[in-house]
Parts: structure tokens; C-alpha cells; sequence
């Protein structure tokens, strides 16, 4: 006669816990990013040193920059940082740095779509950069050699919104009466790689706007936003038509921002 022991509720929901737990820990203790390198039919990895060579000026400050966690580890190479993004370099190498026998993720998005699965999605909306379709690169608003992919993080909003006013230069200003949500970034209104909204806005029509123009009604109903009755305003829809706020991001004739 064989026993078989026999698994209660219990013993599953605790069984259940523990594997869930393992996997997590697994997870946390990776401390760098895992994908898989793009394909050059017949090149093999010969490490960072050998590009190094010839691209000093791409190497030299990819050690303090974000792309420099992502690595495709191998112990008898070293550091591999370069091939993860633009495949194994020894055809290249070989050829004398032909541009046929390596990657130019510049170039080519899909290399940066590897790890920014969710950004292709984005491009892919009805309102975007035109990154799929080979008018604009990711590395014209990144940089993936050196520092802080994402310009103007934390206190730095000037040089985000620079990144931005390089092709958007009528935006840029200055202006006589600007907008305060400049001062936010360009980011606080646009999503910049993609939006179902027009104009790349993160929210439509005046919802956008009253997000920080906070509107209240008074005993007669009347709805003011910034002390004006604005009833039949936002019956249109948006803040920036019907001569009302054409000139969102600054104005040079009008303090309520119109041309």
C-alpha cells in the first residue's frame, strides 16, 4: 500500500506564497537589464575594449551614463555594454568598421524597442514623432552614450524643455507674458512620444487646462475660472480656439495669451 499525501488548502495557499517569493527575490537581486543582442549573422562578441579603438568618443563617457546598466554579461570578454545595443562587433571589426557589418540603432528604432517595448506602442498612436516612419530618431531627443538619457530630469526642466524648442523653435520664446506651465516642462501638457490626443496633448480639450486652472461655481451657477465667468467658454471645448488662448505657450501682446 502507498501513501500519498494528499495537499489541503493550505498547503497550497502557503506553497503558492513561497514560489511567488522566491521569483520576486530572483527578480530584485538582478541589478542590470537582460535582453537579447541584435543578430549579425556570423560576427561573434569581442567586448567594449576593441570599439574603444576607434569610437573613443563614445566610450569615454558611457561609464557614468544610464545606458552602461545594460550588459550582456561574459566573463571571458568583460564589459559588453556597446554589443548589446548594436550586436556582436567582430565582422565589423574585421571589415575595418563597414557600416553593413553592424547596427546603427540610431537608425534603426526597433534596437531601442528591445528594452522600450512600451514606447513603440506609443509611437504607434494616432498623434506622434514620426520614429516609425524614419523621419525622427530616438538619439535626436537622447543621448545613449553619455549621462542621463532623459534630459532635464529632476531640477533640470531648462534643459528638457531645450530638447524640445531644437526642432520646436517658435515655442521657445521669449515672450513678454509667458505661460506658467513652461516652467513645468513642455512634458506637463505633451506626451512626447505618442498620444490618441491631437497635438500630442496628455488630456483633451479644456480637461488639459483645468487641471491646473481650477474652476468653482457659485450659488447662481456661474462657473469661474480665474475669476471670469467662463459658462458658455468651455461649452467649445477647447481654451485655444475662438480667439480666446491662442497663444498657449507665451505671448507678446496679452497677458490672457492671445496674439
Amino acid at each position: 500500500m502507498k501513501f500519498r499525501p494528499r495537499l489541503n488548502k493550505n498547503a497550497l495557499l502557503f506553497g503558492g506564497a513561497a514560489a511567488w517569493g522566491l521569483l520576486l527575490i530572483s527578480c530584485v537581486m538582478v541589478n542590470r537589464t537582460v535582453l537579447q543582442s541584435p543578430l549579425i549573422p556570423g560576427a561573434t562578441f569581442v567586448g567594449n575594449k576593441a570599439c574603444t579603438e576607434c569610437h573613443a568618443e563614445h566610450v569615454e563617457g558611457f561609464a557614468d551614463a544610464t545606458h552602461a546598466n545594460v550588459a550582456l554579461g561574459d566573463a571571458k570578454l568583460g564589459s559588453t555594454g556597446c554589443e548589446a545595443c548594436h550586436g556582436p562587433g567582430s565582422l565589423h571589426v574585421k571589415s575595418g568598421g563597414t557600416k553593413a557589418t553592424i547596427v546603427n540603432a540610431g537608425a534603426k528604432p526597433e534596437t531601442c524597442f528591445q528594452c522600450h517595448l512600451d514606447k513603440r506602442g506609443e509611437f504607434s498612436l494616432a498623434n506622434s514623432h514620426a520614429v516609425l516612419a524614419g523621419k525622427v530618431s530616438c538619439n535626436d531627443c537622447h543621448d545613449p552614450h553619455r549621462g542621463n538619457a532623459i534630459s532635464g530630469s529632476g531640477a533640470a526642466l531648462e534643459a528638457q524643455n531645450e530638447t524640445c524648442t531644437k526642432c520646436h523653435t517658435a515655442q521657445k520664446g521669449p515672450f513678454i507674458f509667458g505661460h506658467n506651465a513652461m516652467k513645468e516642462g513642455c512634458v506637463a501638457c505633451h506626451s512626447p512620444h505618442g498620444s490618441v490626443n491631437q497635438k500630442m496633448l496628455v488630456a483633451r480639450d479644456a480637461n488639459l487646462c483645468l487641471r491646473c486652472h481650477l474652476q468653482t461655481t457659485d450659488r447662481n451657477g456661474v462657473i469661474l475660472v480665474s475669476g471670469s465667468d467662463h459658462r458658455t467658454r468651455l461649452q467649445n471645448g477647447t481654451c485655444w480656439i475662438a480667439g480666446c488662448h491662442e497663444a498657449v505657450h507665451g505671448s507678446n501682446s496679452s497677458k490672457s495669451l492671445r496674439y
